[in-house]
């Protein structure tokens, strides 16, 4: 059943850094719901017309875990971009956690959460390392 899930997730991928919107209308379940890194809330047909003002050069998953309950698969994963919305570049890395609904190895993405890596470029600072970037001596990561 992973490789279902993966297969998904290399479709929707693309479809998200192409801006494939009629790709996206079937790899999304009607009632998905997607949480930015901000904490504001995208409904369906919100989060598919962003893409009338969003550009990706890269849009990519890595760091995947995924876990399956029953007609369910959880994926945790750090989702790499390079892109501007409305001309400004988006944030380089989030944190995000997919929610996915379906059977028989037919996925749909039910909702996503995306929170943004502390240290990464366009995220806020790490909490108490004053300028310090993810990796550095003395933030988390570092020595």
């Amino acid at each position: 059943m992973t490789e279902h899930i993966d297969s998904f997730l290399l479709a929707w991928t693309r479809a998200e850094c192409a801006g494939d919107i009629e790709k996206l209308e079937r790899l999304l379940a009607d009632d998905f719901c997607g949480v930015g890194p901000l904490g504001f809330i995208l409904p369906r047909p919100a989060w598919l017309a962003r893409h009338r003002e969003l550009a990706y050069q890269a849009f990519d998953l890595e760091e995947i875990q995924t876990r399956e309950h029953g007609g369910t698969a959880i994926v945790i994963a750090r989702n790499n971009t390079r892109g501007t919305y409305r001309g400004h570049p988006v944030p380089e890395a989030v944190r995000a956690t997919l929610v996915l609904a379906g059977d028989s190895g037919s996925w749909q993405l039910a909702t996503i959460h995306m929170s943004f890596i502390a240290g990464t470029r366009g995220a806020p600072p790490i909490p108490g390392a004053g300028h310090l970037r993810e990796g550095q001596a003395g933030g988390p990561g570092g020595s």
